[in-house]
């Protein structure tokens, strides 16, 4: 299937998020950066909730949404950005926080996870884990019900949620759902799809290649590439988003795949003709609302 209309005109404007060369990024223009946002006009409205502050979460500083008034529980997503383990911050996915805790009447605790190439593997997904823990631990904190707590993550959170979801497992913590949105599910880039899109679709092969090398660590541990985890039943249930035209497309589809193997229940939902990136950017796409009005539905079915 050709790109979506929305899909060329957005690659049209935006080669890459950044505009530049990975390859070519130092260590300051890497912090540089990470203070820039060329789409932030895209990345949605900002809705507004009766409740958000920061706080911190067993050392990881988090941002808490509550899209109602008083103190009773809420269900809980831990939510985790993307961004190749490189880039990325609460700040810069505030509107889809608000939206996700609107959308869905969860609190919502989006993690300003360490980033590499300062904090390599497997720090950011150690941080993962301690929110999830936290939020199981002290629940009250978050005004959070135990009994109700989810992940979802997009690209490199994607990677982030599906780690923190079989540690969740392993820990003996029962999660209700993990939502992966085109999940950074294997590192060994050598499917159809990082053929078929390696160049000229937003995400291309040599970028991912950089992200890795950037966050480091060795292919076959399941922290780094959770299809490698051996034993992937008894896993939260799962909603696993893709895009057709994106490098990652084929990893996070056999990754749903494996985990319905194992006997987890597991949607997934491909999105013709989209690139990689597009849930995040309202602003360009409308099938970023229709991904996550899909999200926010599985959730909620989660949550009862």
């Amino acid at each position: 299937m050709p790109l979506h209309p929305q899909a060329e005109a957005y690659l049209n404007a935006f080669r890459t998020d950044l505009g530049v060369p990975l390859s070519t990024l130092t260590p300051e223009t890497i912090a540089q950066l990470r203070t820039m946002d060329a789409l932030a006009e895209q990345r949605g409205p900002i809705v507004p909730l009766p409740r958000v502050r920061d706080d911190v979460a067993a050392g990881v500083p988090v941002r808490i949404y509550r899209p109602e008034e008083g103190d009773r529980p809420l269900p809980a997503l831990v939510y985790l950005h993307g961004g190749g383990w490189v880039f990325g911050s609460v700040d810069r996915n505030d509107a889809l926080g608000r939206d996700l805790a609107a959308r869905t009447g969860a609190v919502v605790v989006s993690a300003d996870y360490r980033l590499a190439p300062d904090h390599p593997f497997p720090a950011a997904a150690d941080d993962a884990w301690s929110v999830v823990q936290d939020v199981f631990e002290r629940p009250d904190a978050y005004g959070a019900d135990p009994a109700r707590v989810a992940v979802c993550g997009d690209s490199a959170g994607g990677n982030l949620a599906a780690v923190a979801a079989w540690r969740a497992r392993d820990a003996g913590l029962r999660l209700v759902h993990q939502v992966l949105v085109y999940p950074i599910a294997d590192v060994a880039m050598d499917t159809p799809s990082y053929r078929d899109y390696a160049t000229g679709f937003g995400l291309g092969a040599d970028e991912m290649a950089w992200f890795i090398a950037q966050y480091g660590g060795d292919p076959a541990d399941p922290r780094l590439a959770p299809v490698r985890l051996p034993d992937k039943g008894g896993l939260a249930p799962a909603t696993v988003i893709t895009a057709e035209c994106d490098p990652l497309r084929d990893e996070g589809e056999t990754y749903a795949a494996r985990l319905a193997e194992a006997g987890v229940p597991v949607e997934t939902r491909r999105y013709e003709g989209a690139v990689h990136g597009f849930f995040g950017l309202p602003g360009f796409f409308d099938q970023a609302a229709e991904a996550r009005e899909y999200a926010a539905a599985r959730l909620k079915e989660a949550f009862r």
